[in-house]
């Protein structure tokens, strides 16, 4: 695990419990599974932008997409697994945060900053990860929902199991 520490990219999610985003959420959203969310937790049509979240209602999780803003949620920017003193703190590429570049500075920074208008963000199990993987609609394309992820980068990424090794189809994300 510590191998990939610098190479490692970070996605967020969230359990989503607040009722009014699933309550708002379109019924008839043409995607069987993903509904686009604003930063300020809007449930958008899948033609409309820009948007923040996805909210996954077959897992019930809110989960962040990756930007290309130079933000803490910039698609390119990774961060070293770290969680209360375990794990390796700020070896992650943050290109100009001039320090703390770790997956507990992430998740503490996006809950204080209320993305898509939730406080309860931490790193996704290693099972809810996983459950973003589907069958590859052509070769060498990303294994997601990519019109729902657009800033999705091929590479490896934390869960917040931290004693498991990544299967290797996340190397392919």
């Amino acid at each position: 695990m510590k191998a990939r520490i610098v190479s490692s990219f970070s996605i967020l999610s969230a359990i989503t419990l607040y009722c009014s985003i699933e309550q708002a959420a379109d019924p008839s959203h043409e995607h069987p599974r993903y509904t686009k969310i604003s930063a300020d937790g809007e449930p958008l049509k899948p033609w409309q932008g820009p948007w923040a979240c996805v909210l996954d209602h077959q897992n019930n999780l809110l989960w962040e997409v990756k930007t290309d803003n130079e933000s803490i949620h910039d698609g390119y920017w990774t961060y070293s697994w770290f969680n209360n003193h375990t794990g390796e703190e700020n070896l992650g590429d943050c290109y100009f945060e001039p320090a703390r570049c770790d997956t507990q500075d992430l998740v503490r920074r996006t809950n204080r900053d209320g993305l898509c208008g939730v406080k309860n963000w931490r790193l996704p199990t290693h099972t809810e990860l996983q459950s973003l993987v589907e069958a590859p609609t052509r070769p060498s394309s990303t294994h997601i929902a990519h019109d729902y992820f657009i800033h999705i980068k091929h590479g490896d990424y934390w869960t917040s199991d931290s004693d498991d090794q990544l299967p290797a189809h996340f190397e392919q994300f």
